[in-house]
């Protein structure tokens, strides 16, 4: 196991993404922040607040699950059935900028969950993604407006995001992939 992030750095790692997206954001847009459960979602929550208090203004901020759109539903799996868990977005995603957030973007699968979930609910006017860690290895054409640090790991590895309001603990972690 190796420590990438630590609470500090995901702190200041955090403040980084915050500023990029303040300075690319125009004040007067209206913008939602959308996080995909379950990590990216207490991310989204973390960036709405500082995000609220930079700009003025109480941002929308809203919860997405993507168990039912992901592709690999019907993969074989180790016999456990996906957990649905409900999407909360309690606004019209219609003409606003939707800032997506998450915590690992690998290969781009849960991105398109998320952006397939998010359409059903109507046409936002642009999908921006932050995301805390890009690990690489795309198997879809997407990529983070903004990113927080660029992780290199093996096909054998996996970055794991800890965080203190699920896990006790704010870390980022590479581990071996169980055989």
């Amino acid at each position: 196991m190796k420590t990438l992030l630590t609470a500090a750095q995901i702190d200041e790692t955090l403040e980084t993404l915050y500023e990029a997206i303040v300075a690319d954001m125009d004040p007067k847009t209206e913008v939602a922040v959308v996080g995909i459960r379950s990590r990216g979602e207490i991310l989204a929550n973390r960036l709405t607040r500082r995000l609220t208090e930079r700009l003025g203004q109480n941002l929308l901020c809203g919860t997405l699950d993507i168990t039912l759109y992901r592709d690999d539903l019907n993969a074989p799996r180790s016999g456990s059935q996906p957990t649905v868990r409900a999407t909360e977005i309690d606004f019209d995603v219609n003409d606003k900028v939707i800032l997506l957030v998450d915590d690992v973007l690998h290969t781009g699968r849960s991105v398109r969950a998320a952006m397939d979930a998010l359409t059903d609910l109507g046409r936002p006017r642009t999908v921006r993604l932050a995301v805390l860690v890009d690990r690489g290895d795309r198997e879809l054409p997407i990529r983070a407006d903004y990113v927080g640090i660029r992780a290199e790991a093996g096909p054998q590895e996996i970055v794991t995001v800890h965080l203190v309001e699920q896990d006790d603990v704010d870390e980022v972690i590479v581990e071996q992939a169980d055989a």
